[in-house]
């Protein structure tokens, strides 16, 4: 799982799969989900994520996580 946050459009990408996107549906206001060919969730878009989301903090609970990447991480 990737998180890309676009900060020019103000957009959260959440990337779940690399699998490609072949359909999306907007799911509440401002928030598309991506779909792969068998209808898995592959991705989610939030649009003014600054509005909706603390994107300062991340917290993680019980994640099973083998290999953790920070990129741009900033102190």
């Amino acid at each position: 799982m990737k998180f890309h946050y676009y900060p020019e459009a103000d957009s959260l990408y959440i990337d779940l799969s690399n699998k490609t996107s072949v359909d999306s549906r907007e799911v509440a206001p401002g928030v598309v989900v991506d779909f792969d060919e068998q209808g898995k969730i592959v991705g989610i878009d939030i649009d003014h994520a600054s509005m909706i989301i603390d994107l300062s903090r991340l917290e993680t609970n019980s994640l099973p996580l083998a290999d953790l990447h920070i990129a741009g991480a900033r102190a």
